[in-house]
């Protein structure tokens, strides 16, 4: 299996904060295996405050964590396409609103402009759901999505079948056996978690 030692590996980070702390954990484990992690925050990420945490905090923690500033504008993520800079790119946590606009091929922010812009790369794109419309009206967006060349997907799973039966979660701690994975072209197995 492909090592993420060494690889080019851009966490994109959009607005499901409660996924935050499991985002950390994530972004430690990279580094520690010697990947070189860019991050890029949406519009969302980078502004809002929430009851998990300020903006301005997680921004400076992915900073310490990386060694290398967050990209914060459409401008920043773009260079990720003609100038080839990351190996894989991983959307984490990926929000229903940035799903159902990448599968439209909407790019109105940092996250979907450095998506589309490694795609054209021909290099893997991972997902890693977070959101509650995952079993109603994004159902369709995810489905498309796995159906598209370089796509792949944390296993994810319902986070909270009785209290928000619609809503799905990837499973966090498979995001690096992901990636190993999308980086020889394969997804991982088995995709949807009980």
């Amino acid at each position: 299996m492909m090592s993420v030692k060494g690889k080019k590996i851009g966490i994109a980070v959009t607005g499901s904060f409660c996924t935050y702390e499991k985002i950390f954990i994530q972004l430690e484990k990279l580094a520690e295996e010697g990947a070189q992690v860019q991050t890029i925050f949406s519009g969302a990420a980078q502004s809002i405050d929430s009851r998990f945490g300020k903006a301005e905090d997680f921004l400076d923690r992915a900073e310490k964590i990386t060694g290398i500033t967050p990209m914060k504008t459409i401008a920043q993520a773009e260079p990720i396409g003609p100038k080839s800079l990351l190996d894989i790119l991983v959307i984490f946590p990926c929000t229903g609103n940035t799903l159902a606009k990448l599968c439209s091929g909407i790019t109105d922010s940092p996250v979907l402009m450095a998506a589309k812009a490694h795609l054209r790369n021909d290099k893997p794109l991972v997902i890693s759901v977070s959101t509650n419309d995952a079993l109603g009206i994004n159902m369709k967006n995810i489905g498309a999505l796995m159906n598209m060349k370089n796509i792949y997907f944390v296993p994810f799973g319902q986070d909270d079948p009785v209290k928000k039966p619609n809503s799905m979660i990837a499973d966090t701690s498979l995001l690096i056996p992901t990636v190993e994975k999308a980086l020889e072209g394969r997804q991982y197995q088995p995709v949807i978690r009980g």
